[in-house]
């Protein structure tokens, strides 16, 4: 094994001890020599850091450990970027999920109006953190997790020449949830995979070569939702009639009207529950007793992170030609989609990257027509957020399927350029 080099970008995240503990799983097949943990906000890269720490030296792991605020230090010469960062903190996703509910649009943090307005802020960080990379690292990966992730992984793959796949674990869990499905005894077990980050289905469930899934979906309902998302039961039948099994976003689209009352009713909307978690979580994490990542981190939202993360380095690392489903050129793989457009599909891993294996015949429209309309959005986000056209920034908010009306789009996008005004230069130049 070669030694590695590690640097996380955003390492004072909560969710770093949940990194961490993937690399502690993997110590017999990925020798870290170095963890390099960036963040600007030195009190909490301190506070994680300590725990980090603890863990890693606790499971008889002792790599050089630093901490510094400079990008270039973190990303020289390493092997892999690990991209977890949050522009504007929790401060800045509140008002992504406030703001939009008052021109009755859903607030959410990934995708509508709040995604929007995340993306316009994040893409310059990510576009900056890969040009450096250009420099400092140009044989290293980039493995982003920070959202929303799918339209950082469409504009670094099409904007500069860095090796990027980008990182979301909510197919890690849809995946997961359907093994049960998995008859006792079956040898092997393949899936169909289709969508972009947030807005995908599973369609095909195979035992020993027999698709089960369909047939499976008659009256089923119950789909089981991530930490940071809510659960609203599909109909009897539904399931069925769309073809396949939604990750927990396309609820947004198939429920608008009630996630927005939810979301009005709400006490607290989600980013205010993630600041009280996160204050017990860096409460936690300054105990010098405790040397592993606590339960708590589980309601962040980030379950299967170090799965999803560290196994990815591993396939990489290690040749290890499995399959992983990611965010990267779609290359044909989806006949639907443009070559060059970044989609999530299931990937062969190995030393060379993550191949995009070929959907082969798909005829669902009601995604395709989804898909191809949120990448329309998606395209038209990053030429907005490179460029700081307001025109093209309205755009995308007129052709997302969630917003659409001119005066909402117009009157939100006023609002909240307005209110990120200190992270959006190129707006107002």
């Amino acid at each position: 094994m070669r030694k590695l080099k590690i640097a996380v970008i955003g390492a004072g995240s909560t969710y770093s001890p949940e990194m961490i503990q993937g690399f502690i799983d993997r110590k017999e097949v990925l020798d870290v020599d170095s963890f390099y943990m960036m963040d600007i906000d030195r009190e909490k890269n301190e506070i994680v850091a300590g725990l980090t720490k603890r863990m890693l030296e606790a499971n008889d792991m002792h790599p050089k450990f630093v901490l510094t605020e400079d990008l270039g230090e973190a990303v020289s010469n390493a092997d892999y970027v690990l991209g977890q960062i949050r522009v504007g903190k929790l401060e800045a996703r509140i008002l992504d999920e406030k703001i939009p509910l008052k021109y009755g649009l859903l607030g959410q943090e990934t995708t509508g109006a709040g995604g929007f307005m995340n993306a316009l802020r994040t893409l310059p960080v990510i576009l900056n953190i890969a040009d450096t990379m250009e420099k400092l690292a140009p044989s290293a990966w980039f493995i982003n997790f920070s959202n929303p992730s799918g339209i950082m992984a469409d504009a670094v793959v099409n904007l500069t020449k860095i090796k990027m796949i980008g990182l979301c674990n909510v197919p890690t869990g849809i995946l997961r949830d359907a093994m049960p499905r998995v008859p006792k005894g079956t040898k092997t077990v393949d899936y169909d995979y289709v969508g972009l980050n947030h807005l995908a289905w599973l369609t095909g469930l195979y035992a020993d070569g027999r698709e089960i899934l369909q047939e499976q979906l008659g009256n089923e309902t119950e789909i089981s939702g991530m930490k940071n998302t809510p659960v609203i039961p599909y109909p009897p039948k539904m399931l069925q009639q769309i073809g396949g099994i939604p990750a927990n976003y396309p609820s947004y689209y198939y429920f608008r009207d009630e996630h927005i009352q939810k979301c009005i009713d709400a006490k607290l909307c989600r980013g205010e529950e993630c600041e009280q978690i996160e204050a017990q979580l860096l409460k936690m994490y300054k105990d010098v007793s405790l040397c592993g990542k606590p339960d708590l981190l589980n309601q962040r939202g980030g379950a299967y992170y170090s799965e999803a993360a560290v196994s990815l380095i591993e396939a990489l690392e290690n040749d290890k030609q499995e399959y992983h489903v990611v965010n990267v050129l779609n290359q044909g793989a989806f006949p639907f989609m443009a070559p060059n457009d970044a989609v999530e599909v299931k990937c062969v891993v190995g030393r060379d990257g993550a191949k995009p294996v070929p959907l082969g015949h798909f005829d669902n429209w009601h995604m395709i027509g989804l898909m191809q309309a949120v990448k329309a959005y998606e395209k038209l986000t990053i030429r907005a957020a490179v460029t700081g056209s307001y025109a093209d920034a309205l755009q995308a908010l007129l052709v997302h399927p969630l917003i659409g009306d001119y005066r909402k789009a117009k009157g939100v996008l006023d609002e909240m350029l307005e209110a990120n005004r200190a992270f959006l230069p190129r707006f107002f130049s």
